[in-house]
């Protein structure tokens, strides 16, 4: 009997749970093979997507295990890089959580060189933007080691460096976070006041009362008129005495009035008076983008936001801003969050429902397509392919509820939907597929930018999932006669099905039909695999959730 030896090794057509022969793919987590992505890369899809639930294959643990030690990887080759690589996509609003990107500074300024810890420190207060960020960094550098010089300088810059007026305002929004308090910080880092207001507050913070200024306070450029504050400082100490007179107060009246004379955030308020629609509304006057998103629903159930009143109509007008989302650096996911959310009338955790009014569902669906770069059309043909597997329906993304990565995709691929004239989309769901003799088969999915996005993610959610194989989009094409120029596959690369590699559909693709289609990976997952071959430049991987990705795969199919 004659045996058919390209059955069994073959470079044109080998299956997904072998490795190409002569390629450098490695076992995945899934038992099939792909491509390792460099460390570099690992690095940019845990700063963007973080680890947080895990992957089907592999826990949060060990996902976050291999994560850090692609990082550490990285600093020892090149700690300037990393800290230039944090500060660029921290800065940028990029990600939907800052939480990875300060626990990698957090290794920069523990495990780095002694280059790569100065410029660490430097950076802190320009990745760690607000109090929540600071008690993170706290909490993550102890694991790494003590407190050493750096890091009792870089902490105490961190509160003398902001005038005072902004200094108060993070005192009272953010007084403690995962065990740590401000207090805690200004002990540890014996922070010097560098000025009289700034002696107050920290007295304020660490006796619980403003108190007179200190004899010996601040430096010699202020020391002959230290019991004098500036307008900084006047407003600083104003805000403490307005939170403290908060917890006097006995009407919502004057709640209101110390909101809108102080700006006290909504975290300084009694709980008594957050029934209050005239208080939320004295908020809202203030509050920034982030916390209306998050508060949407508490508005909506005290009574303040209505079909028809004013307060919908700034909401709604805030939602239309596309600069103010970006200069607030709304990440599309918070839009994606709070519509998801907002929507359904009842909350992921608590018992409380609402009435979600239309105006604001539908603020929402166009203020996720403004949280993106701008983004060109290519012009080409395009097949986005989903894959819904049961992998891709595990985890979150940004530790989101119910924000899997299998929703994500939907909801990035509407971002392509809407910037494109001539594309297709297809789902990796379960049966048989006619004109293969894979069991895998393809759903063709109907997505318009007309449809809302929540539409889209309900339908996506309820289709059936199967086995993925991420050749498909490429041998469908090809079986149906469909001119592509670009494939665009959203998965966790996380793939063992099928009985060809993606890569080698995509050349097969290309000798059949002489178009030199290219094929964009999504990458929905930190992990460190990747369907696309790195030595062919067609190939391109991409971090799902990088509010950049729509424009880098724009540019690239266009190249």
């Amino acid at each position: 009997m004659r045996i058919k030896f390209p059955k069994h090794y073959s470079t044109r057509r080998t299956p997904q749970s072998q490795p190409i022969p002569g390629s450098a793919q490695k076992d995945n987590s899934a038992g099939g093979y792909s491509w390792a992505v460099d460390d570099w890369m690992r690095l940019d899809r845990f700063l963007i997507l973080g680890t947080e639930g895990g992957s089907f294959y592999a826990g949060e643990r060990k996902l976050t295990v291999d994560s850090a030690e692609a990082v550490r990887r990285c600093i020892a080759a090149d700690g300037p890089r990393v800290v230039t690589r944090v500060l660029e996509i921290s800065q940028s609003g990029r990600a939907p959580s800052n939480d990875p990107a300060v626990f990698v500074l957090a290794m920069c300024a523990k495990l780095g060189s002694n280059e790569t810890r100065k410029l660490a420190f430097a950076a802190l207060p320009k990745v760690c933007r607000i109090g929540t960020h600071l008690m993170h960094f706290a909490d993550f550098a102890e694991a790494f080691g003590g407190w050493g010089r750096g890091m009792r300088r870089a902490v105490a810059h961190w509160y003398n460096g902001k005038p005072a007026d902004r200094l108060a305002y993070q005192l009272v929004k953010y007084q403690s976070r995962d065990g740590w308090s401000n207090r805690d910080l200004l002990r540890l880092s014996h922070a010097r006041p560098a000025t009289p207001a700034h002696d107050r507050l920290y007295r304020w913070v660490v006796r619980g009362e403003l108190g007179p200024v200190a004899a010996d306070v601040a430096n010699d450029a202020v020391s002959d008129s230290a019991h004098v504050l500036d307008d900084a400082g006047t407003a600083g100490i104003a805000m403490v005495e307005a939170v403290e007179a908060a917890k006097r107060a006995q009407t919502a009246a004057e709640i209101i009035r110390l909101i809108d004379d102080s700006g006290l955030p909504r975290e300084s308020i009694p709980t008594v008076w957050l029934g209050e629609p005239g208080v939320w509304a004295a908020l809202l006057r203030r509050m920034p983008l982030g916390a209306m998103l998050r508060n949407l629903a508490t508005m909506t159930r005290v009574g303040l936001l209505g079909s028809m009143s004013e307060a919908t109509r700034t909401v709604v007008a805030r939602l239309r801003d596309t600069e103010h989302l970006q200069r607030a650096r709304v990440h599309p996911i918070g839009v994606l969050s709070a519509l998801l959310t907002y929507q359904s009338g009842r909350g992921v955790r608590g018992k409380h429902t609402w009435s979600p009014v239309t105006a604001i569902v539908d603020a929402l669906d166009g203020a996720f397509y403004r949280t993106f770069h701008t983004v060109e059309p290519t012009g080409k043909r395009l097949l986005l392919g989903l894959d819904v597997s049961g992998s891709m329906g595990w985890g979150t993304i940004a530790g989101v509820p119910t924000l899997t990565p299998r929703v994500a995709s939907a909801a990035m691929a509407l971002v392509s939907a809407a910037t494109e004239d001539r594309f297709g989309a297809v789902a990796f769901t379960g049966g048989q597929w006619r004109g293969s003799s894979s069991p895998d088969a393809l759903t063709e999915l109907s997505i318009s930018p007309r449809q809302r996005l929540d539409d889209v993610v309900r339908r996506v959610e309820r289709l059936s999932m199967g086995p993925t194989d991420c050749a498909l989009p490429m041998r469908w094409a090809l079986a149906n006669k469909q001119d592509v120029d670009t494939f665009i596959v959203y998965t966790d690369s996380e793939t063992w099905y099928g009985d060809i590699h993606p890569a080698q559909a995509l050349r097969e693709y290309r000798q059949q039909t002489g178009i030199p289609a290219k094929l964009v990976v999504v990458g929905m997952v930190a992990n460190g695999f990747s369907i696309a071959d790195p030595n062919d430049a067609g190939m391109l991987d991409v971090v799902g959730f990088d509010t950049a990705t729509p424009s880098v795969i724009s540019d690239f199919a266009r190249a």
